[in-house]
């Protein structure tokens, strides 16, 4: 199982697989503070809502064990690692989830010693990424379900190992799919601009050996349209109590599309992605990113210098496109303001 996130207890430092290399190069980076963690997330070395999750929880255990901390009270501290950490990205719920988490145990059980705390919060941090993995594999068992032997799906950008702790949202439905024996194809949207689903989630199933086609983003619909996919499933990086879904930007129109053609699509996530505290998508703060991203596509320009770009990270799915969410917790289907609460509370 690819381990995109994992801490070495001998160097006390984090180590990353450099998710911006794939598929070229499979290099990693030492984090050893939470400034490096910070810088990690923010440049998309680790990516994906529950990856980075997991990254900022050992980020806080690592800026508790750094002595360049140990100037101010334990408190204050930790509120500063956490800000830091919690300013890396604004759209993945799961990221402020792991952080309030780990401050919060380490409030309650620390007191004011720096070496308890960096304890406290590492346990936490293992805890976290424990759990990561078996709630992917639950939410693999419950939309296995739903993948028929012989289907053709689509997927959108990464939600696989790389993008969590291991094993994968919507991959891991494939992953838990294929371990019950079923035979199946799967379509792959490159997913401009970053092209993770060309870097990262080709290079997850090419080398499992699943029967997978990377696809141009702009072919999804013809695809659709000539019954050659019975089934769409992404990831998602926040959900709000109403089932409106933030996801990488262009999940939306598939969505449109599945409804059109009559597709079943199908969002998969942890319970830790959702956000019971708000209703609607437009409560959901979007990420827009450099545009560069836009302008040049791996490395070489394809637009002219000083174009006007619009970036936005994500876009957001409202409930009545979606015909279930696939959770740790079991599959939520119809999806309305009461069917939520009642499994993810």
């Amino acid at each position: 199982m690819i381990d995109a996130v994992s801490y070495h207890s001998d160097s006390g430092s984090l180590e990353l697989l450099d998710q911006t290399l794939l598929p070229v190069e499979t290099k990693t980076v030492r984090c050893h503070n939470e400034h490096e963690v910070a810088h990690a997330i923010v440049t998309m070395k680790v990516r994906g809502a529950p990856a980075i999750g997991v990254a900022a929880a050992y980020g806080i255990a690592l800026g508790l064990a750094s002595p360049a901390n140990h100037q101010t009270p334990l408190e204050q501290s930790l509120e500063s690692i956490c800000k830091l950490l919690a300013a890396t990205r604004p759209t993945a719920v799961n990221l402020f989830w792991a952080i309030e988490r780990v401050k919060k145990v380490v409030k309650a059980q620390a007191g004011s010693d720096f070496t308890a705390a960096a304890a406290i919060a590492l346990k936490e941090a293992h805890a976290i990424k424990a759990e990561d993995i078996e709630m992917c594999r639950r939410i693999g068992h419950f939309g296995a379900t739903l993948l028929k032997d012989g289907e053709t799906w689509l997927t959108h950008c990464n939600a696989g190992a790389l993008a969590t702790a291991g094993y994968g949202t919507a991959l891991g439905v494939f992953r838990a799919a294929r371990e019950q024996g079923k035979k199946f194809k799967i379509f792959v949207d490159e997913t401009r601009p970053l092209l993770q689903g060309a870097r990262l989630t080709a290079w997850e199933l090419f080398h499992e050996g699943f029967d997978a086609t990377l696809i141009c983003d702009n072919m999804a619909g013809s695809l659709i349209r000539d019954d050659k996919v019975q089934g769409i499933v992404v990831g998602a990086d926040r959900i709000t109590a109403k089932g409106f879904v933030a996801n990488k930007i262009g999940t939306y129109p598939l969505a449109v599309l599945a409804k059109y053609n009559g597709v079943p699509f199908y969002v998969a996530a942890p319970a830790s992605t959702f956000d019971l505290s708000i209703n609607y998508g437009n409560e959901i703060k979007i990420e827009e990113r450099d545009h560069n991203e836009v302008r040049f596509v791996g490395g070489v320009q394809v637009a002219p210098d000083n174009m006007p770009v619009y970036n936005p990270a994500f876009d957001v799915t409202p409930p009545e496109l979606i015909t279930a969410i696939i959770t740790d917790r079991g599959i939520i289907r119809p999806i309305y303001g009461e069917t939520i609460p009642e499994i993810i509370s």
